[in-house]
Formats: C-alpha cells, structure tokens, sequence
C-alpha cells in the first residue's frame, strides 16, 4: 500500500478502507477514507476505487500510477480483489518528504541494492565458474547448476528493476544523457530478446527505418524500455506469431513501437498495463508489472510518454522520445562501429 503516513501522535495513521461488494451500495469500514478525501458522505454509486477518486474531484498523477492529487493534497490508493467478487479499497494520506529524508531513503536503497545484488552475483559467480569445463560434472549435477544460473540472472535482473523503481518514485532515478544513435540501441535490443523469442516460437524483428535523428538520451535506460516492451509482448505471443520493433522520426522527437501481430489487448489489459501493483495481485507475479513500470518511468524521465494502441490485426506498445534534430542525422547503420 506504499509508505504509510504517521498521525499527530507520531504513530503510523491507518488507511481509508470501503468495501465494494458484488452487488449493493458501497461499505465504509470507519472514517478514514472520508477525512482523506474530504468527503462528507459517500458517492451512493461506486463502479471502482478510481471512480471514487474521479467523484471526490481527484486525478491520477502521471509519474504514480497509485498516486491521486486535488487542489495540492496527494492519497495514494489501491483496491484488493476480495475472493467473494468484492473489492476492497484503500486510501493512505502522501505526507511530504523532506530533501533529507528523501536523501536517506535513497542511501538505504543503495546499501540494501549492494547487499542483496552482490549475494546474488556471488552466487551466480560461482555456479559459472563450476559450469566453465574445468570441472568434471555429473550430468544431474550441471542440470542443477545451470538451473541456479538462470535463477540468479532472473534475481538479479528483478533486484536491479524493483530498486530502479523504487529510485524513481523517490525522484531519484540515476541517468546520464549523451547525444546518440537509435539504430544500434534497437538492434541491441532485439538481439538480447532472441533467445526468449526462439524458445516461444516468435520472430522478434528490427523493420527497416528512415534515417534517424541523433537524440540526447540515457541509453541503457531507453534500451531497458524497449527490451521490457518486447518482452511482454513475447508473454502474450503465441508460436508463430511476429514482433515488429520499429522507429519512426517525428517532429517532436523520435517513436518508438514495439508491434505484436496478433490477438489484441483486452480493454482490461491495456487499462492495467502500466499499473504495476493492480497486475501484480491480478496475475500473481510481480517481474513484468514491476518492469513495465520502470519502463514507463525510465521514459518520462527523459520527458517522453509511453502508451498502446490496438486494432484488429495486433497491439502496438510505443515510446517517445523527445528532441533530436533531423539536420543532425545519425551514420548509416553500416557505418556504425
């Protein structure tokens, strides 16, 4: 439910908590909820938790998917699927960070990100050094080790997202700008999905382009953004299906879609697809709502936007990227080293 506020007293205040049942009118569970959004009574019609914050005169901030804001006061809030079909929704006041105890968050971050990620590579040190050859292995015994490779990668790879992640809800997300060319970052990108790709049965491939500006970018963030892009697409593929990565050069800056022919989003999915803690109790998993998130952050840090379309034919997840100039043109892909 994200960081709790503390009351008056210091104490950690409690949430606002409705219930919103199959059928009937909605049940406060205590005042709460009514003192967070400043409610004498409750709407006697309530369809979600976001349609309570719509009435109560709320909008949903661009940078906190779980983040509302009216008039310089912030809730965050959230709802829990219930197992008789009810929901419950839950409202906690945003108290205001400090600089210094932002600072403070964000240290600790850094000290629990060096812990967990060097116990990790450890790990995953060791069990490559065993897989090396030098080493005679029994074959159940190189089985179990590569299973623990692949294990540590995925840890790793989520450990790096989730305090990613939480670095930039904090407004700290760590990027350095360089002018640079698209084309070898979308070929990177492709190349590193082709593997997951061969093993689903899909074909990953980068389309042929106009002539792209340079941009001025992090360039791991934004390759970060559209390998996450490719890989959820590849999550919903199915065998013989094709993926299209494409740049497009616009006046604004340069979009970038990553195109799955195919079945399209349901309206359900692509409502939630950025909303990473909705899909993580909705699906039971947390990796690609977490990195579908960070995507989404890695971009409007830059000041580009994310977004889905849909047709009949397939989804198509884009980015944008601002700025560049189409008098500075990047090399011929040929050209590039």
């Amino acid at each position: 439910m994200g960081q709790r506020a503390r009351g008056a007293d210091g104490g950690v205040e409690a949430p606002g908590l409705v219930l919103l049942p199959r059928q009937g009118a909605p049940r406060l569970l205590g005042p709460r909820l009514l003192e967070h959004l400043g409610l004498e009574t409750l709407p006697p019609v309530l369809e979600s938790g976001g349609d309570l914050l719509e009435q109560a005169g709320f909008h949903a901030r661009a940078d906190a998917d779980d983040t509302w804001e009216r008039d310089g006061v912030a809730v965050r809030a959230g709802e829990v699927p219930l197992e008789d079909g009810a929901r419950l929704v839950w409202t906690w006041p945003v108290s205001t960070q400090t600089e210094e105890a932002t600072g403070r968050r964000v240290r600790y971050l850094g000290l629990a990100s060096h812990d967990l990620r060097g116990a990790l590579a450890n790990i995953r040190s060791y069990a490559a050094m065993l897989l090396s050859g030098r080493i005679p292995l029994e074959p159940k015994a190189h089985r179990g080790l590569e299973t623990i490779l692949r294990n540590a990668d995925r840890a790793l790879s989520f450990s790096q997202d989730f305090f990613d992640a939480s670095r930039a809800e904090l407004g700290s997300l760590s990027f350095e700008r360089e002018r640079q060319p698209l084309e070898p970052l979308l070929a990177s990108a492709v190349e590193h999905q082709q593997s997951a790709a061969k093993t689903a049965g899909v074909t990953v491939v980068l389309d042929g382009q106009a002539p792209l500006p340079l941009v001025e970018i992090d360039g791991g963030r934004i390759q970060h953004a559209v390998e996450a892009f490719v890989q959820h697409q590849l999550s919903r593929a199915q065998p013989g299906e094709y993926i299209h990565v494409r740049a497009i050069p616009e006046a604004s800056g340069v979009r970038i879609e990553v195109r799955r022919e195919g079945l399209p989003l349901s309206e359900e999915d692509i409502r939630l697809i950025f909303r990473h803690q909705e899909r993580a109790f909705r699906e039971k998993k947390l990796e690609d709502p977490l990195r579908m998130h960070l995507a989404r952050q890695e971009v409007e840090v830059h000041g580009g936007s994310v977004g889905v379309e849909t047709d009949a034919e397939g989804s198509t997840l884009y980015l944008t990227v601002p700025g560049g100039s189409m008098q500075e043109l990047a090399p011929p892909a040929a050209a590039q080293p």
